[in-house]
């Protein structure tokens, strides 16, 4: 078995030693008005944001509607101001906003933040890294144990045709299904408004990828409709610390390194997935080797397509991360091996010195350095080692890709074909810039 100790895991104020036992959630639960069964399918106080799904529009009846013709959407103010209203009330263990952050000198523009607040009171665990699906376990945390007050709003799809908010909604617990979704503080966050979305959270899900679930995160980003929020997602044995589904989510004003990057479409047949118009791209000359989702025809589309080789990759025991981006448009996926470089001790003491848990956000750019010194000295090279480490080899990343085309449907193309294909049209590597930043723009202090 290969583990990893003293794992920093803390995402609620509940998360405590002493808070794992089972026995726990009928005690507590009730006490403190809990996410449990004990509490939530009680509670009709949490507020509900209704989101349009694909393909709806028109009017609907409730009690407040966003505005889509609006720059921002009410998403993006709603959490924002339900994020900001509980830093006021102190349910954070430390203010992010006064930490650090730059932008590293170099080509790639690899953004570094001093976070020393998420070092502290680390918890010891022990987490099991050779196998990315495990079963729930309720001696361990969940988010079940989360207490309300840490809850912004549920998150449920529309039953009108538009995306509505409710102050107050029956929770859909009451209504014979346990497929509530939560939109909670992460309380040791990364950036500004860091938040979890944890999809059906009394089905009590493990840390894996369905399609259902997946396609929630996608319409969370789309409905945000704001290209600095990015969604992302851990595996476990890919840095996931608490094996309960979710996704993590915050706002960072500035360019990810990842969604700069030179890509060029993979060298496959692609008869399935024109028909749902999704492209798929790899990414070039980048530390971490990863492929690139983009278009559809519909969110489900792309989500389909993205979902399926995440659960082949899961289903074959490979370890990945994925950032959701561009409002949703466009979604990376990384598979990675730096947990059981580590475990198996091949990874450089000086980069394991710095206790840098390259997840998903570190994959993409941001990396939250935790010592003040390791700041100070960061540098592009250093994240380029970091993030070298933990990419999968070339070899091993070739038959990471025949998982995920195996999963959509495709197949490599060989060499006749792809000439056939260039003939007709050709798309060279490009770097692309995102629409909402400029090639200059430095995170905002």
């Amino acid at each position: 078995m290969l583990t990893i100790k003293r794992v920093p895991t803390v995402v609620s104020n509940y998360q405590e030693d002493g808070s794992e036992s089972v026995s726990d959630q009928g005690v507590l639960g009730c006490g403190r008005n809990c996410l449990g069964n004990c509490c939530l399918p009680a509670a009709s106080k949490l507020p509900l944001y209704a989101f349009k799904k694909d393909g709806e529009g028109g009017d609907g009846d409730g009690v407040m509607n966003t505005n889509e013709d609006s720059h921002m959407s009410f998403l993006h103010s709603l959490l924002l101001g339900q994020w900001e209203e509980r830093m006021k009330r102190g349910l954070f263990r430390y203010d992010v906003t006064t930490c650090e952050t730059k932008v590293i000198p170099g080509e790639y523009g690899f953004v570094a933040q001093l976070n020393e607040g998420r070092h502290l009171k680390k918890r010891p665990t022990e987490f099991r890294v050779d196998q990315v699906l495990q079963p729930f376990d309720d001696n361990k945390f969940n988010f079940t144990k989360v207490g309300q007050e840490e809850v912004l709003f549920r998150f449920e799809p529309s039953s009108h045709n538009r995306s509505h908010f409710f102050q107050t909604a029956p929770s859909t617990a009451d209504m014979g299904s346990n497929s509530t979704n939560v939109v909670a503080i992460n309380v040791s966050p990364i950036e500004y408004g860091h938040v979890l979305l944890i999809p059906r959270v009394l089905d009590c899900l493990p840390q894996r990828i369905d399609h259902e679930s997946f396609l929630l995160a996608l319409h969370m980003a789309k409905e945000a409709a704001d290209p600095f929020f990015r969604l992302g997602y851990n595996s476990l044995g890919a840095f996931a610390t608490i094996n309960h589904l979710h996704f993590q989510a915050y706002y960072l004003a500035a360019p990810f390194p990842v969604e700069k990057a030179l890509t060029q479409r993979a060298n496959i047949r692609m008869e399935k997935l024109d028909n749902k118009g999704v492209i798929v791209s790899q990414l070039l000359n980048y530390p971490v080797r990863g492929l690139v989702f983009e278009g559809g025809n519909s969110t489900q589309d792309l989500s389909v397509v993205v979902a399926s080789s995440c659960i082949h990759l899961q289903e074959n025991n490979i370890p990945f991360n994925v950032l959701i981006s561009d409002c949703g448009k466009r979604i990376f996926l990384f598979p990675q091996s730096f947990a059981e470089k580590q475990a198996l001790g091949e990874v450089s003491q000086d980069i394991l010195d710095t206790q840098v848990n390259p997840a998903v956000w570190e994959i993409s750019g941001h990396v939250v350095l935790k010592r003040k010194k390791d700041f100070e000295d960061a540098s592009e090279a250093y994240a380029w080692r970091l993030l070298a480490e933990v990419s999968l080899s070339e070899e091993r990343f070739e038959e990471a890709k025949a998982f995920i085309l195996e999963a959509a449907g495709l197949q490599e193309a060989d060499t006749e074909e792809m000439k056939k294909e260039e003939a007709l049209s050709f798309e060279p590597p490009s770097r692309r810039n995102p629409s909402h930043v400029s090639r200059g723009c430095l995170v905002l202090l």
